[in-house]
């Protein structure tokens, strides 16, 4: 009988095991899927000589996260790569926003758009030097972050108070306004923002763009070497080593709650693992409530609440083989681990727009990954593994194109919503189609059939409006991984801070288990070792 059994073995569920070994637990992992990972795995099912990510492939996040940095994944085998560029968008006159590794660079090249702009980078990566630590821990610890919080409430205060304060709830369109004269760094910061749910309109996705600018900036967006699947494999041997236990191809059917208090799980085969201290489950909040524990065992009102929980958008994902780099007519491109593919910042409101009335956007939004470009051992040697996702409605109500897609995911929708994908980069990279060797589509109920948590394609477990962040995550009240059924945590990206490949979900559920039996001493001497 293990001390504590985690339901699904996703990042933040590994995290979390991990650190309750480290604790002197004893830690069953039981993952649906037959290979652990979640939304962190690669796989050569495009081409056996290209290895491509399935689902998440950069990792700003995971380079900043003081939780997997106590993990020290590199003494498991982890190495990072990057990209010589982090992120470029171009533009169809040739010109390019980019995002360099160093801060200079970047700062040169948005003088290129308006002269003014590289002094307007240099002062936000300067408030970033300043407040980005502490900011980073405050949104990586349990809600509320008390102490994280006070030593950021001075930095604020020494940064500018309320002004700046106000900045980062602005709506992206407006942030970028306000701060660059040029078109440059308003293109960073609002393709930043896209990374999320967030609308260039939204309340709060100045904020957010920010933060992925910046952490892009003094992190970079670095890759597992060989593949997502090697930041898995090195939480499963860390693991294995401390004793932990992984069963995969196990799906978890039901929570078992004796008096109010979890006590064990069920499995779809009918077998009882009973958990002597806790159950931790990263899983969606919908899921876990409605299907695991039950509407009998909840409060009427959290029931209520989940009937408003908010997902975010679908996505649709396209893998490639390509022959040869992507040709990019803005050479800034070249280079770039990520590429923001739209016209402008107006395009991208467009898309957002199209996206709010439930419409299939006729100009995508395409997020692009060169994978070769940022880890040279994903292809062979003068090729690319390459990859582009977008978004479509939750519910579809019509398509803004002319191909009639509906959101029924035929094998006619999927291939027409690729085509209209490469259409997109094609203005971009003239003969880009005609190196494709093959490809792979993922529509969102492909995603979801992958992995459970990702629902229709909702890549971050919930929306990241504001609406739903913090306390209301996942919903109105909670804001921490405990739930109404004791010994019960919630550790998946559905809780604070939401989605995101840096284990603080997982974590935050592990140190509430700890303290519920008087043990999160241990679990800060753990970190400190």
């Amino acid at each position: 009988m293990p001390d504590a059994v985690v339901i699904g073995a996703g990042p933040n569920g590994l995290v979390a095991a991990n650190l309750l070994l480290d604790a002197g637990w004893t830690v069953a992992v039981l993952e649906a899927q037959n290979e652990p990972g979640g939304a962190v795995r690669s796989d050569r099912g495009v081409h056996p000589d290209y290895v491509s990510d399935v689902f998440s492939a950069f990792y700003p996040l995971a380079a900043a996260s003081p939780v997997l940095a106590r993990l020290d994944l590199a003494a498991e085998g982890l190495r990072w790569s990057h990209a010589p560029r982090v992120l470029a968008h171009p533009l169809l006159d040739g010109r390019c926003a980019v995002l360099e590794r160093r801060v200079q660079d970047t700062a040169a090249g948005l003088a290129q758009f308006a002269g003014a702009d590289a002094e307007a980078w240099d002062s936000m990566y300067g408030t970033w030097e300043r407040i980005g630590p502490d900011l980073v821990e405050a949104l990586f610890t349990p809600f509320p972050p008390v102490r994280a919080g006070l030593r950021l409430a001075r930095e604020l205060r020494a940064a500018g108070g309320l002004r700046l304060a106000r900045k980062l709830t602005l709506p992206v369109r407006r942030l970028g306004e306000e701060e660059f004269a040029g078109e440059g760094g308003r293109l960073l910061l609002t393709g930043n923002a896209l990374h999320a749910d967030l609308t260039p309109e939204a309340a709060g996705s100045g904020g957010f763009g920010w933060l992925m600018s910046m952490l892009g900036q003094s992190q970079g967006f670095p890759v597992p070497v060989g593949g997502a699947g090697a930041l898995t494999a090195a939480l499963v041997r860390r693991l294995r080593r401390r004793g932990g236990v992984l069963r995969c191809g196990e799906r978890v059917a039901s929570v078992v709650v004796r008096a109010g208090t979890a006590v064990g799980i069920r499995t779809a085969r009918g077998e009882t693992v009973d958990a002597q201290r806790a159950v931790l489950a990263d899983t969606s909040a919908p899921a876990l409530y409605r299907e695991l524990v039950g509407e009998e065992h909840l409060p009427p009102r959290l029931v209520r609440d989940l009937e408003r929980f908010h997902w975010d958008f679908a996505t649709f994902k396209v893998d490639w083989a390509l022959t040869g780099p992507v040709p990019w007519t803005a050479r800034g491109a070249t280079g770039a681990g990520t590429v923001h593919v739209a016209d402008g910042v107006d395009g991208l409101t467009r898309f957002a727009a199209q996206l709010a009335m439930g419409h299939v956007p006729d100009a995508p939004f395409a997020l692009m990954g060169q994978m070769t470009t940022a880890d040279s051992s994903r292809s062979p040697s003068g090729t690319e593994s390459a990859w582009a996702y977008t978004h479509v409605p939750q519910r579809i109500i019509s398509d803004a194109g002319p191909d009639g897609i509906t959101g029924q995911w035929s094998a006619g929708e999927q291939e027409a919503m690729a085509d209209r994908v490469e259409k997109q980069v094609e203005r971009f990279a003239p003969g880009f189609r005609a190196l494709i060797g093959a490809r792979r589509i993922l529509s969102p109920p492909t995603l979801q059939a992958l992995d459970e948590n990702l629902h229709n394609g909702a890549v971050n477990n919930g929306t990241t409006a504001l609406h739903q962040q913090a306390i209301f995550r996942p919903t109105p009240g909670t804001g921490r991984p405990e739930t109404p059924v004791e010994g019960l945590y919630l550790a998946s990206a559905a809780a604070h801070p939401g989605g995101g490949v840096h284990g603080a979900p997982g974590a935050n559920a592990a140190r509430a288990a700890l303290r519920r039996h008087g043990l999160h001493r241990l679990f800060h001497r753990a970190q400190e070792v």
